[in-house]
């Protein structure tokens, strides 16, 4: 039995460190590269708005920043599942708000369901894109009044910063590569 519980916990183990460790020096990369991404969505978002008219900064961005500069292999993080994800998530999100307005609780759940199939059916399975939909039923009243301009912005305008910014930061070392190459 004792036997069994250790390769058990050697496999777990293995398992778990292959997928999350890294090398020292990719921290250093993952924070240049999120820092960079969320800070010039932000930036840009303070030039063009005042602090109370900010939008450009959606929840799921950060989670999008994990992936595109956290897990730059993952096949959850690569250009078409970033773009596709949050677009087809926010067209969703925006639509069952439109249809549904007065209905969080349905318009959430319909959102972020339909969401997840339609990025299964288009095969751009983006998990921060969930949330994208998820905000634009239960984000404020700015955030529902733009209706189908949040697709634009802040969506699109967000993550096509994240996008470039990954492109750059990720293929400046060598032994990093974005979009993810074999």
């Amino acid at each position: 039995m004792k036997k069994k519980i250790k390769r058990s916990y050697r496999l777990a183990k293995y398992v778990v460190y292959r997928q999350t460790i890294i090398e020292p020096i990719d921290h250093l990369w993952t924070f240049i590269g999120a820092f960079a991404g969320i800070g010039l969505i932000g930036l840009l978002q303070t030039t063009k708005l005042s602090d109370s008219d900010n939008v450009f900064l959606i929840g799921s961005f950060g989670a999008s920043a994990v992936l595109v500069f956290g897990a730059t292999n993952s096949p959850l993080a690569q250009p078409r599942n970033l773009v596709g994800g949050h677009l087809v998530c926010a067209i969703i999100g925006v639509t069952v708000q439109c249809i549904l307005p007065n209905q969080m609780w349905l318009c959430s759940a319909l959102a972020v369901s339909l969401s997840i199939v339609a990025m299964q059916i288009t095969k751009t399975m983006h998990p921060p894109g969930g949330a994208t939909a998820l905000i634009a039923n239960i984000g404020s009243q700015k955030i529902k009044s733009l209706g189908f301009y949040y697709v634009l912005s802040p969506v699109m305008s967000g993550v096509l910063v994240l996008l470039l910014v990954a492109i750059i930061v990720n293929n400046i070392p060598d032994d990093r590569n974005y979009p993810y190459r074999k």
